[in-house]
């Protein structure tokens, strides 16, 4: 037993201007993870990055890639009814430490309040050799939207 109720709320969550997740090696033809599900009154993001079907968005620039993966977490807790004043812990994984000036001027461009616990990882590399920043969100929702509701960004 979990702990979890039958009331417990459970949603996948998306936005169509948020990349899926791939559908490669899934027996059921369903994406291999979900981009953000909310549980509850608690929200969690895959890390999101600025790589999609065209390319990656900022091309090497450590900043402006930051700034598209940040937009997709926002554009994700809104989807999961929060703002990005409702998210709580960050993890924030860089392919080069070097880059942490960079991507920390992005973050102050979306928290200007209250800054959410966080953590910052050198990796050795992410899913495509050609970004830089992949970052990672949970935190408290206030609104829940129903499984598959997809809003307008």
């Amino acid at each position: 037993m979990t702990g979890e109720t039958a009331r417990t709320v459970r949603a996948v969550v998306s936005a169509p201007s948020v990349p899926e997740p791939p559908r490669v090696g899934s027996r059921s033809g369903a994406a291999v993870f979900s981009n953000a599900r909310v549980v509850g009154d608690q929200f969690f993001l895959s890390g999101m990055h600025a790589g999609g079907p065209d390319g990656i968005v900022g091309g090497a620039d450590p900043y402006r890639q930051a700034v598209e993966a940040f937009r997709r977490v926002r554009v994700l807790t809104e989807a999961c009814g929060a703002t990005v004043a409702d998210i709580v812990v960050l993890r924030i994984y860089l392919t080069d430490i070097a880059d942490k000036a960079a991507v920390g001027r992005a973050r102050s461009e979306v928290f200007t309040g209250a800054a959410p616990c966080s953590t910052l990882v050198e990796v050795s590399g992410l899913v495509d050799p050609g970004l830089t920043v992949e970052i990672e969100a949970q935190g408290v929702a206030h609104g829940v939207r129903a499984a598959g509701q997809n809003i307008p960004f």
